[in-house]
């Protein structure tokens, strides 16, 4: 699953890994979005995820990953809720410039049982951060990968979720792997 807050580059991340066309479910942003989905730094917005987006990677011959985007605003997390059944982890993408968006997502994919790396997408006007003080930041451990990626950059998505399956390769027991 493919997690985050609103506009941090969910879609774009899914769109630039895909191997088919992703399945988008992208709304217009109306009047009645504006008191509750923060368009600061976010000025060309002009539509959001409403129920999922959907892509498929193949690892190998044998092996598809697929990925379910799901919406980052709060009052869209029953269908975050929805869409992690059966998913063996989750990438969560953080924006510094609205880094505290992150937490609410971070700890609904925690009250989840969700394994989880986290992929800081870079926006070029973003304030840019050391890995310690992201990590004190959103309180993670030192287990949970953090990576930093472009989400518009195919080789840079590849590594942020090359993180997430790597560590949750590290949780299985060791007969499975």
């Amino acid at each position: 699953m493919v997690a985050g807050a609103f506009s941090v580059g969910k879609t774009t991340l899914i769109g630039t890994m895909s191997e088919i066309r992703p399945l988008r479910t992208e709304e217009v942003m109306t009047a009645a979005s504006v008191p509750v989905d923060d368009l600061e730094g976010r000025p060309d917005k002009s539509a959001t995820t409403v129920a999922l987006d959907f892509g498929r990677l193949s690892l190998s011959p044998d092996l598809v990953l697929y990925l379910f985007g799901a919406p980052g605003q709060q009052r869209f997390f029953p269908i975050l809720r929805h869409l992690a059944h059966g998913a063996l982890g989750a990438l969560v993408l953080v924006d510094t410039r609205h880094l505290a968006q992150s937490y609410p997502v971070i700890g609904a994919v925690e009250e989840l049982g969700l394994a989880y790396a986290i992929a800081v997408n870079e926006f070029p006007d973003a304030p840019r951060h050391t890995v310690d003080e992201l990590r004190a930041a959103m309180d993670l451990s030192e287990q949970t990968p953090l990576v930093f990626f472009d989400a518009r950059d195919r080789p840079s998505s590849k590594n942020a979720l090359i993180s997430l399956v790597s560590y949750l390769l590290t949780l299985l027991p060791e007969p499975t792997r």
